[in-house]
């Protein structure tokens, strides 16, 4: 089978087009013939390897552990190990396959049966292969850890991104004011997806505006843990999903501190898969309340260029990569 293989970390011209062994599935296995694969911020980070942090979560210090890359995948199931119970061959599924280290930039992948669900019907491929990483990270971010409720204000800080366009939605369709920040030309496909209002981060300091919001997802962005835990109302929770190095580490080991003798709380997501959170995404999907958003599609033959585009760092929504038509 073809697939795209890289043996050492880089740039994307380490990726190579490849004749591969087609893999034979285990018994808790199906045989994915892939249709789609998408790409996120830890699928860069496994192909460049940086930052170091990011080498030692996902193995192989030297060198890759996993030589295919391709954390998100939609298919067709094409075989069965024999103590699979949930699919038949011939079953349109999606799923994050990141905790077997990818494999999807390839025309056939073997997947636990328990990554896997049944893709909906009314979303094709592509648009499925962009959901499970970013959707479930959204999902666990806004109600997970922002335990988001109806009528609640929200801002998404980094909306346009794959994260965050993923997050506009799930806090509309769990009834929230959602304020979507992103760059002037994204405004209006961010509104498109569902922002009740939109922000032009490039127009000054938005926190100055005193507008005070009961959850903050941070996608993406550096700003600073003092101006998110100024804007938030007094049990106001600040998530944050992504952005630069200093924002996350800052999250993660000041963020209880920073709220002392306050009831405001600032959280870290360290998403991980989950069929159930996967599941309800396909709900969302099936009533029309996502709709995941593509920037580019591009062939498999072309993954370098897809990954090389990716890194610029100025995607709208999700860059997809079709397999097989």
């Amino acid at each position: 089978m073809k697939a795209i293989v890289y043996r050492e970390y880089g740039s994307p011209d380490v990726l190579k087009l490849e004749e591969v062994e087609k893999p034979t599935p285990k018994d808790n296995e199906v045989l994915v013939k892939v249709h789609a694969a998408s790409i996120n911020y830890a699928d860069w980070v496994a192909l460049t390897g940086k930052p170091l942090i990011g080498r030692m979560m996902i193995g192989g210090i030297q060198k890759p552990k996993h030589m295919i890359l391709g954390y998100d995948v939609a298919g067709k199931v094409e075989a069965i190990g024999k103590d699979v119970r949930q699919f038949q061959p011939g079953d349109d599924v999606f799923g994050d396959i990141s905790a077997q280290g990818g494999g999807g930039l390839a025309e056939y992948v073997p997947v636990p049966e328990d990554k896997l669900v049944v893709k909906p019907a009314n979303v094709p491929y592509e648009e499925a292969a962009a959901v499970p990483l970013a959707g479930v990270t959204a999902l666990q971010g806004v109600r997970t850890k922002g335990q988001i409720k109806p009528g609640q204000k929200v801002l998404i800080v980094g909306a346009s991104g794959g994260v965050g366009m993923f997050a506009v939605q799930i806090a509309k369709a769990l009834g929230a004011e959602v304020t979507a920040v992103c760059s002037a030309k994204k405004l209006d496909v961010v509104r498109s997806v569902g922002a009740d209002h939109v922000v032009d981060y490039t127009k000054g300091n938005f926190f100055s505006s005193g507008q005070l919001y009961d959850l903050i997802i941070g996608a993406n962005g550096n700003y600073s843990l003092s101006e998110y835990k100024r804007a938030l109302t007094p049990n106001g929770t600040y998530v944050c999903t992504g952005g630069s190095l200093s924002q996350i580490f800052g999250s993660m080991l000041l963020g209880s501190v920073a709220t002392l003798g306050s009831k405001k709380k600032i959280k870290n997501l360290a998403a991980m898969p989950s069929k159930s959170d996967l599941l309800f995404m396909k709900e969302l999907l099936e009533t029309g309340k996502v709709v995941p958003v593509i920037d580019k599609r591009y062939p498999l033959s072309e993954s370098a260029e897809a990954y090389r585009y990716f890194g610029k760092g100025h995607t709208t929504g999700k860059v997809v990569i079709t397999v097989s038509a």
